[in-house]
């Protein structure tokens, strides 16, 4: 006899976690993305300058602030709460 189980999504994300806990899951997250884009922009950069050596162009140094973390935190906290 073969069982299979049918997972939701209201299940999975039934942790009982606090809303603190939540704020900073969303932080991680969001400084996680913005981590991510500027690595592949850099790494876009690098191709760049190794396919056309006489167009070199130089690789913004980018500095994440708590401010940019915390607007994308929230773009993703109303995605998340949106009905």
């Amino acid at each position: 006899m073969l069982l299979l189980h049918t997972y939701t999504q209201e299940k999975n994300m039934n942790s009982n976690k606090t809303g603190f806990e939540i704020r900073a899951d969303l932080l991680n997250q969001a400084q996680g993305i913005l981590e991510q884009n500027y690595e592949r922009q850099k790494e876009a950069i690098y191709s760049h300058n190794e396919s056309f050596p006489n167009d070199k162009k130089a690789v913004p140094v980018m500095e994440i602030t708590a401010a940019d973390v915390i607007v994308t935190a929230r773009e993703l906290n109303a995605f998340v709460t949106e009905k």
